[in-house]
């Protein structure tokens, strides 16, 4: 997925038939210019009203704000921008496990210690299985005898 978040981006690229598409000139087809090039840090941050607001008569709002929100995480893992981590932390006890589960996944990509550390405050309270995946796949230093 790398930095991609919603889109056809793939399929656009290699449709053969796209070699003969011109950019619309209707403006309502244009690309409004805040979704353009969005910085990760202002998706992390939205709630649902946020994302509703900002993604109205947009295709994006289909997704639903869970998914584009584990996408956005995905993306900021991807990153290696460590200034996201406190955004990615706020996600790790976001009421909907698909979102908990990308944000730990994202906190072990960018801060592998961080996660330790914070595996012990979280993983006891998960419930979820695909949530304690990932918290299970962030490796804790061996003992010492």
């Amino acid at each position: 997925m790398g930095n991609r978040i919603y889109g056809c981006d793939d399929c656009l690229a290699v449709c053969p038939w796209n070699k003969f598409a011109v950019a619309a000139r209707e403006t309502r087809l244009q690309a409004r210019e805040e979704l353009r090039a969005p910085a990760l840090a202002d998706l992390l941050a939205l709630d649902d009203a946020a994302f509703r607001a900002l993604f109205a008569a947009s295709p994006v709002k289909r997704i639903g704000h869970a998914r584009f929100l584990r996408n956005v995480l995905i993306a900021a893992g991807n990153s290696a921008l460590p200034e996201l981590l406190p955004l990615i932390e706020s996600r790790l006890d976001a009421p909907e496990a698909l979102i908990r589960g990308a944000a730990v996944w994202a906190l072990r990509r960018l801060a592998p210690d961080r996660s330790k550390a914070l595996k012990l405050a979280f993983y006891g309270e998960e419930r979820d299985t695909s949530v304690q995946a990932e918290w299970n796949a962030v490796v804790q230093p061996a003992r010492a005898n």
